[in-house]
């Protein structure tokens, strides 16, 4: 894992920050320029070192030195919490040849289902190789692990996604959810699922995440007339002192800001770079990654779209116009969407479904690449259709009964057909 995110964070590390209005706060992150500060060239390089990073790993088999394994599920469900005590007990048996440290969310600790005393209990070896994890041991240490393994769905996966918000370890997962985008395994075969990853190494793919950053509107007094278009694009963009950065998170799935509890429709002003690409009236907007082109973006109406491919998906959601079409945009370019100041009402953004705030009148967001991608492991024997695979056997994808071929033999007597008639 140290190889693959020192090779990512070499590419980009040497990038200098342009100078706007939004420098200020939570600009640096373990000494790296926010994404969004970029400049277009320096912006374009670090997005294209992470696409031919992510290429070379897609072909090479990683062997990594794996000593401590992130347990990742859902802690309320009984029936997951059952599966990572077995996956537990496992890991820690005597039989394997790596004494492995365990690492369980901490809500596990005392959890009757999982019995973490018992499980001590039942072997002296497996005393002090049991640990738990926090949240805030994610976000602080996220090195402490080599590998995380999700028993669940997409929404496990998500997770993982959430609780590393800088670098990820590689994420093995296996399927337990629903759907399963992003579930890659079957957990009836997870022994030697984990034997073969861990002793022969793995195959990973990087999967773009996008830098998303609030960016609240100051208040200039009460006579002051405010325009967003004029304060991001026009006069007074090289202001300093019109918006400062809230919070920053890297998502994986799509970031949607809609209209929320308001009733009424939302307004929402698009820019790309240094243009105003469209005012939008609808029930809200996604913007979604290639990954989650799948999600919201899906039932919004938006592209499919392999994971693969250097994008950023914008989807209306129930726009009140004819004409607006979903777009599919670069990963070069810095998104911004905001609540014009004129709006009728407020909107809200969430991230990933997760941290849900209010946008009030003069606020937006900034959408952007994120320097670090999310390593999702694939099947060493399917690689290469993986992603048709899922959105067939989930979506049932371009599924259709076959047109029957034309009957070639002719009973006797039967006069042929004109040509222009068709069986269908």
């Amino acid at each position: 894992m140290d190889n693959i995110m020192e090779i990512t964070e070499s590419s980009t590390s040497r990038l200098d920050r342009k100078s706007d209005k939004e420098n200020g706060h939570q600009n640096h992150v373990d000494g790296h320029t926010r994404s969004r500060l970029l400049t277009k060239k320096q912006l374009s390089d670090m997005a294209f070192g992470i696409r031919e990073l992510s290429k070379r790993l897609g072909h090479i088999r990683l062997k990594l030195n794996i000593r401590n394994v992130f347990l990742l599920t859902k802690a309320h469900d009984e029936k997951l919490t059952a599966y990572t005590r077995e996956v537990t007990q496992w890991l820690l048996s005597e039989d394997r040849e790596t004494s492995y440290t365990v690492w369980v969310e901490n809500t596990l600790e005392r959890n009757e289902t999982f019995d973490a005393d018992g499980i001590t209990a039942s072997n002296p070896s497996f005393e002090g190789r049991l640990k738990f994890w926090t949240n805030e041991l994610c976000a602080k240490h996220p090195q402490t692990w080599d590998v995380v393994v999700a028993l669940g769905g997409d929404g496990t996966v998500l997770y993982a996604s959430w609780l590393f918000q800088r670098i990820v370890p590689p994420v093995l997962s296996f399927a337990l959810g629903s759907l399963g985008f992003l579930t890659k395994f079957d957990y009836d075969g997870f022994p030697n699922t984990l034997t073969r990853a861990f002793k022969d190494g793995i195959t990973v793919s990087l999967r773009l995440r996008f830098e998303a950053t609030v960016m609240r509107s100051q208040h200039r007094g009460p006579d002051k007339s405010r325009d967003l278009v004029e304060e991001l694009i026009g006069q007074e963009s090289d202001d300093a002192h019109t918006h400062k950065p809230e919070r920053s998170h890297d998502i994986l799935n799509d970031l949607v800001l809609d209209r929320g509890p308001n009733p009424t429709m939302s307004s929402i002003e698009v820019f790309g770079d240094d243009e105003h690409f469209t005012t939008v009236q609808a029930d809200g907007i996604c913007v979604a990654t290639p990954t989650g082109s799948t999600a919201y973006n899906l039932a919004a109406g938006g592209s499919l779209c392999h994971p693969d491919n250097p994008v950023i998906l914008v989807t209306a959601i129930c726009a009140h116009t004819l004409s607006f079409r979903p777009i599919i945009l670069p990963d070069t370019i810095v998104l911004r969407i905001g609540v014009p100041y004129d709006a009728r009402t407020s909107s809200w953004a969430s991230f990933d479904g997760r941290e849900r705030v209010e946008l009030n009148p003069g606020d937006y967001v900034t959408i952007s690449a994120s320097r670090y991608p999310f390593p999702s492991v694939l099947p060493l024997d399917r690689r290469s259709e993986d992603w048709i695979d899922s959105i067939s056997r989930t979506l049932n994808w371009n599924s259709r009964q076959r047109q029957k071929a034309f009957d070639s033999k002719k009973e006797d007597g039967e006069s042929k057909r004109p040509s222009t008639q068709l069986d269908v």
